[in-house]
Order: C-alpha cells, then sequence, then structure tokens
C-alpha cells in the first residue's frame, strides 16, 4: 500500500503543476489584456482633449464664415459712397445688419425683448428708476439703453434699461 500511495502523490503533483501552469499562463494573459485595456484608455483620454480643445479653437469658425461676408459687404458700401449720395449707403448698411442678425439667428443668437415688458433681473440690468408715466405699469421696462442677447439660453450681453417705478403722490 506504501506504494500506491507514493503513485498516488505523485500523480496528484503532476495534476497540481499542471493546473498551476494553466493559471499563471491565464494570469499572464489577463495582465497582458489589462495593459492593453490601460493604453486604449490613456489613447482615449488624449483624444478626447485634442478633440476638446479644437472645439474651442474652431468653435467659432461657422459663425466667422457667416459674418465674413457681411464684412465684405460694408467695405463695399463704404468704398462705393465717396461722393455719392447717403441713400445708397444707407440702404446696404441695412441690408448688411439683416444679414448680421440672421447669421447670428442662425447661430442660436437672440435679442433679447425688453421694452414694454416686465423687467427681468436674470435677463437685464436697470440703469436707472424713473417715476411712470401714466399708463405704464411700476416694473415695467420704459426704455431700452442697449439692446440685450443670448445664445441659446444663456444671456450674453444683458439688455440696460430704464425701469418705471411708482411715484408717491
Amino acid at each position: 500500500m506504501d506504494e500506491d500511495e507514493h503513485v498516488d502523490s505523485e500523480g496528484a503533483e503532476e495534476v497540481e503543476e499542471g493546473h498551476l501552469e494553466r493559471l499563471e499562463a491565464k494570469v499572464s494573459e489577463l495582465e497582458k489584456e489589462l495593459q492593453y485595456q490601460a493604453a486604449d484608455m490613456v489613447n482615449l483620454r488624449q483624444k478626447s482633449a485634442k478633440e476638446r480643445s479644437e472645439a474651442v479653437r474652431y468653435g467659432p469658425s461657422s459663425l466667422a464664415r457667416k459674418i465674413l461676408p457681411l464684412l465684405g459687404g460694408m467695405e463695399r458700401a463704404i468704398d462705393q459712397t465717396d461722393g455719392a449720395d447717403g441713400d445708397s449707403f444707407f440702404e446696404g448698411t441695412k441690408m448688411t445688419l439683416r444679414g448680421l442678425r440672421t447669421a447670428l439667428e442662425s447661430e442660436g443668437v437672440t435679442h433679447i425683448e425688453a421694452i414694454n415688458k416686465q423687467f427681468d433681473p436674470t435677463k437685464m440690468e436697470a440703469v436707472a428708476m424713473l417715476p411712470a408715466p401714466e399708463g405704464v405699469e411700476s416694473g415695467f421696462v420704459m426704455e431700452v439703453i442697449e439692446e440685450g442677447y443670448m445664445l441659446h439660453e444663456r444671456v450674453l450681453i444683458a439688455s440696460k434699461v430704464i425701469v418705471a417705478e411708482m411715484t408717491e403722490e
């Protein structure tokens, strides 16, 4: 029986060694896979950072492509007014202004409507408060000093306004 036990233990050792070699091979394979995944993650971060940087740098290019022709139109209008009447210059300027507004609106820039509207501190800046004339409610915008604009839902420039206040009689 002593010999049988010895044979069984040798067989068990061979089985354990084979199992151990397979486990070591699997660990090595998983370590390589982990290294590849880590390298992919580093590459993805670098690519993402580069794309963000380019988006910030070249984001305005769409707007610039729309505005630059208007700049040329203004230059031509100024060149053609030498000695000419002011009506053609005025009409050319109005056309350029309409084109500029259209270009900005296509990029999501909108005008803040303020006149005769309730004062909104999130979109307007009150530069003065004056007694409300008859027919104008307190807290309403009487005059716009400087127009305001929004980009989608974000205020780019707040409207500078004069707000009506009730007078005590």
